[in-house]
């Protein structure tokens, strides 16, 4: 069974860090492209970070900086550090295989649209000011 399991989310002040993990079970990271996703209430699906096989990542601009993704291989998970949070951060993140760029379209229901994608439950993340 192919399973996405994310932990690591909480709340913390403005400025502060959290790093988020993403499990995968079924199926190896190393081949595919993994990405963190978001949810503001309101906005859109929002990807926010990803990183290809070949190590390469991408950012939202919004989180250049602060936010690192990072792979291991060896244990199937994929992290997010998030540093220098901020309150417009707070968010439910989804681990998501693969990653993808959703316009229009909320969290929730890109997993309906994407549905054979792999999406974890979502963590919450909450940045207080």
């Amino acid at each position: 069974e192919v399973q996405l399991v994310e932990s690591g989310g909480g709340t913390v002040q403005t400025g502060g860090s959290l790093r988020l993990s993403c499990t995968a079970s079924g199926f190896t990271i190393d081949a595919i492209e993994m990405g963190w996703h978001r949810q503001v209430p309101g906005n859109d699906c929002e990807l926010v970070s990803s990183i290809y096989d070949d190590g390469s990542q991408y950012y939202a601009d919004s989180v250049k900086g602060r936010f690192t993704i990072s792979r291991d291989n060896a244990a199937n998970t994929v992290y997010l550090q998030m540093n220098n949070l901020k309150p417009e951060d707070t968010a439910v993140y989804y681990c998501v295989a693969p990653a993808r760029h959703i316009v229009g379209v909320d969290c929730l229901t890109a997993k309906q649209i994407y549905r054979r994608d792999s999406w974890g439950k979502g963590t919450q993340v909450t940045i207080s000011s």
